[in-house]
């Protein structure tokens, strides 16, 4: 599956934004997609994620309760709906997929297979 990430931009604390992760591939629906991201001299780190089989979502704490991850099968798409950003979450974001990904295993970068190219996120204070 090839994995096409958009959406970013520069915004101000406490704006809004919503990325999107457009897929290939006919068994979408299948695969859990992740949200990770890298500010600079960090490393990659776990945002959000939607399994295929049932759609749970799973977040970082330090996002909790500011983002949403959602799903449009039919379109083959993954959203990243972001408020009440924060310097902090200057970063690349990335969206990732994988089949058959245990819940456990959701937050590792490394149990991904497939990466979009990312899109970047700058909040300003």
């Amino acid at each position: 599956v090839q994995l096409q990430a958009s959406g970013g931009g520069l915004v101000q604390a406490g704006d809004s934004l919503r990325l999107s992760c457009v897929a290939s591939g006919r068994t979408f629906s299948r695969y859990t997609v992740g949200w990770f991201r890298q500010a600079p001299g960090k490393e990659r780190e776990f945002v959000a994620a939607i399994r295929g089989s049932n759609s749970i979502q799973i977040y970082a704490d330090t996002v909790k309760g500011r983002f949403t991850v959602s799903r449009d099968n039919a379109k083959s798409t993954v959203y990243l709906h972001m408020i009440g950003l924060r310097p902090e979450d200057t970063a690349v974001y990335y969206c990732a997929a994988d089949i058959g990904l245990i819940l456990s295993r959701v937050r590792q970068p490394s149990d991904y297979d497939f990466w979009g190219q990312g899109t970047q996120v700058t909040v300003s204070s």
